[in-house]
């Protein structure tokens, strides 16, 4: 396979990840808002009207970047995407620690700790994500910064 047909498919294969992230986004902002939604979870309180607004931006805000990966796709801007996503992603954490929109009383095994770790989780790893993508648009800038020294054969 030569090098553009490899860039090619890659290309492809990119945009079918976006499309398939925006169905799935698209698919989950339906189930979790229309009826019967979130409440057909027993395991959520009421709490968790006060954080739904947090879950659907998040949904919404992965809609919203993959159809913009859709029609442009340059690294930088996957970055820049990804940092948002990612600062969406950890509030929605932390306040749903906060929150605790869970109550797995009518359970005999207690879900609790298993839902912190899990949430803790998901904090580290988007602070992980935005700091590896802060990196990663910090060294393609400098990069780009430094000149091109061509060398005669």
């Amino acid at each position: 396979m030569s090098a553009h047909a490899t860039v090619r498919a890659s290309t492809v294969a990119r945009k079918i990840g976006y499309l398939v992230a925006v169905l799935v986004n698209g698919i989950m902002l339906v189930m979790v808002n229309a009826y019967p939604g979130w409440r057909v979870l027993p395991f959520l309180s009421e709490d968790f009207v006060s954080i739904l607004w947090l879950v659907n931006l998040s949904l919404v805000a992965g809609i919203m970047l993959n159809l913009g990966y859709l029609a442009y796709d340059p690294a930088w801007f996957r970055s820049v995407g990804q940092i948002g996503v990612s600062a969406i992603g950890l509030v929605a954490s932390l306040r749903m620690w906060q929150v605790f929109p869970f109550d797995f009383s009518a359970y005999v095994f207690t879900w609790t700790a298993v839902i912190r770790l899990l949430l803790a989780l998901a904090i580290f790893g988007s602070a992980v994500a935005i700091v590896v993508e802060l990196v990663r648009l910090a060294s393609r800038g400098i990069a780009a910064a430094q000149p091109q020294h061509h060398q005669r054969p």
